[in-house]
């Protein structure tokens, strides 16, 4: 699933360097980035509404979800590999991605809506306050991107992105990890590890974005940080879901 791609290999330095071959005069700035980032948004609310629209309408939106992810899984790997075509990959998922986040939430949001109605509010208010405070902490030098701490962050991710992957695997075969999706005290502790290393990520996103503006990236690099920066949040918010059910289900 494209949230994993975060640590972020999508947007490591190698491939900043890369970027820079052939460079026209124009070149990557952090407004820019943020601009591109704020338009990905608005496409992925407008799809992620409509897809809730349409599940409390009655349809089934579980093939939308599945559809939405292997697309969304594609466009991803074309960005990471062609970031030159990120003017029309990254906005395609940004609305494919609205199409699997707004069924995650309404499938959510219809499950718990006895025991915990506000569930999906409550993870969107913890995705961004985690997202602002990151940032506030990386601005202020609280949390510094030295090589140690990537290498510890990456290799969390890759851990994760794995164990997921091996999960996936044994459910195929009728193997449950029950902690995974249950409120025991082992899942909810797993799920708070994921959330924090998927905030840690935040920190990777920030500093390369940075990285690629002071190395004078050009400016259809601006796209690609918008990109890594959106599969790293979309990551954060499910992970956020995960644990509120999990909290939820205690009750």
């Amino acid at each position: 699933m494209a949230i994993f791609k975060s640590g972020n290999p999508a947007l490591s330095e190698k491939r900043f360097e890369a970027s820079l071959t052939g460079a026209g005069t124009e070149t990557m700035t952090e407004r820019g980035t943020m601009n591109k980032f704020i338009f990905l948004f608005f496409l992925l609310m407008a799809s992620a509404l409509l897809t809730w629209k349409a599940h409390f309408e009655g349809v089934n939106v579980w093939p939308w979800v599945i559809g939405s992810a292997i697309v969304g899984l594609i466009l991803a790997l074309v960005t990471s590999f062609r970031p030159q075509y990120g003017q029309y990959t990254v906005p395609a998922y940004g609305l494919v991605e609205g199409v699997f986040v707004g069924g995650i939430s309404a499938v959510y949001a219809d499950a718990f809506s006895e025991v915990a109605p506000g569930l999906v509010m409550q993870a969107v208010a913890l995705t961004f306050g985690t997202v602002i405070a990151m940032y506030v902490l990386y601005r202020t030098g609280v949390i510094k991107a030295t090589q140690r701490f990537k290498s510890i962050v990456f290799t969390a991710t890759a851990g994760i992105a794995v164990f997921y992957l091996i999960a996936l695997v044994l459910r195929l075969f009728g193997v449950e990890l029950a902690f995974l999706h249950e409120g025991s005290l082992l899942g909810i502790g797993f799920s708070l590890f994921v959330v924090a290393i998927a905030a840690l990520n935040l920190i990777l996103d920030f500093d390369m974005i940075e990285t690629g503006v002071s190395m004078g990236a050009p400016k259809y690099m601006e796209w690609f940080g918008a990109f890594g920066l959106m599969v790293t949040i979309i990551w954060l918010y499910i992970e956020m879901l995960r644990l509120l059910s999990k909290l939820s289900s205690r009750d």
